[in-house]
């Protein structure tokens, strides 16, 4: 079986400990980062988001060094600017309007071909690229992976608060995402060159200048030969963001495991694999999603154990059943949206769930 390496990139907020509001780091973060964590460390759009991404990493036991050293020395690097680092898919009241843009000529042109629907996209996700040995193996795989990511991203749920209110989602970020063209759930493709077909047609026609602007929640990755992930709010705890990791891992190792064998995982419609997602946004792990095999909505619980089930066969080919397994801890501890609202229950204090994040951030360090 293939390495099936991994490379994981998480956007985290920059908050000023007295008002716990977003605050612009002008870039002092990302210089300071850029001398010893070189490009593993970039600006974002918004002066309040620093994104950090890990080298190629062999196994989940490489993944989890590198995402612990990386947040390590992004907090170490804030608190000598008087900053601390918070880790959840939107700030719970910090409003988009009040946000520095960062100089930047390709984050320019982006706001002036989508104005408000960019500068309103203040959220922070967690992306996870899976190598893959082929393009044309790759989009048989990420048409099947489809199926599972609206199971992946209500384990990943973690921003319920949206500008001072509670939305009622466990995952408001993917709302204020879904304004962007070409996101959400992709089309079925039938092989590499009928999508990278597609993408020459939009380029052609000038609606995008490189397949990197194709946001899809999965996609191939236009330069590099990975399946990449980007469904997931960014977790909370390092456990988190390795657990859901070793679960996309596991995943692409199986649908590419079926195939060798001859065996087909059936694939979806993207409308029906929508309703899930939105059921997944709307209530994360306290709800239940549709068995479109059994025609029935099913709890979210047994869904789990059904996904533990199906990759089995290939967690300790990866070593990596401990990480995927720490899924039953996130059933019972909740995702970091069902946290966050718990403690903004017991206090009612938003300032309250932003110290609650940045302590969260550091678990594990």
């Amino acid at each position: 079986m293939p390495q099936f390496t991994l490379g994981i990139e998480e956007e985290f907020q920059t908050i000023d400990p007295q008002t716990r509001e977003l605050r612009s780091h002008m870039s002092k973060i990302v210089d300071g980062g850029k001398i010893v964590l070189q490009e593993r460390v970039k600006a974002e759009m918004h002066q309040a988001v620093v994104e950090v991404g890990t080298n190629i990493c062999n196994n989940i036991e490489e993944a989890r060094r590198e995402v612990t050293y990386l947040r390590k020395m992004i907090i170490d690097l804030a608190d000598k600017q008087n900053l601390k680092i918070a880790s959840a898919g939107t700030h719970p009241f910090s409003d988009w309007q009040a946000q520095l843009i960062t100089p930047n000529e390709r984050y320019d042109k982006l706001i002036d071909e989508m104005r408000d629907v960019a500068r309103s996209n203040l959220i922070f996700g967690l992306h996870v690229h899976v190598g893959i040995e082929s393009r044309n193996e790759g989009i048989q795989i990420m048409n099947a992976v489809r199926y599972f990511l609206p199971h992946i991203y209500a384990l990943s749920t973690n921003s319920p608060f949206w500008c001072g209110r509670n939305t009622g989602f466990k995952s408001y970020r993917s709302k204020v995402f879904d304004k962007f063209p070409r996101t959400g759930i992709p089309d079925f493709f039938s092989s590499a060159a009928e999508y990278d077909e597609y993408i020459n047609l939009l380029v052609k026609t000038g609606c995008i200048d490189n397949g990197k602007k194709i946001w899809w929640d999965i996609r191939l990755h236009p330069f590099f030969d990975t399946i990449e992930f980007r469904i997931c709010d960014v977790p909370m705890r390092v456990d988190e963001t390795i657990c859901l990791a070793a679960l996309m891992q596991a995943l692409v190792a199986k649908i590419y495991k079926l195939h060798r064998q001859n065996l087909n995982f059936r694939p979806y419609r993207r409308i029906l694999i929508n309703e899930n997602k939105w059921r997944a946004a709307r209530y994360g792990i306290e709800g239940k999603l549709i068995d479109f095999g059994k025609q029935e909505e099913v709890p979210f619980d047994h869904l789990v154990q059904e996904l533990l089930y199906f990759v089995d066969d290939v967690v300790d080919e990866l070593g990596s059943r401990h990480e995927v397994e720490y899924l039953k801890t996130i059933l019972e501890r909740g995702t970091g949206a069902d946290r966050q609202l718990a403690v903004f229950n017991q206090t009612n204090s938003l300032q309250a769930v932003v110290d609650y994040i940045v302590e969260e951030t550091c678990c594990g360090m």
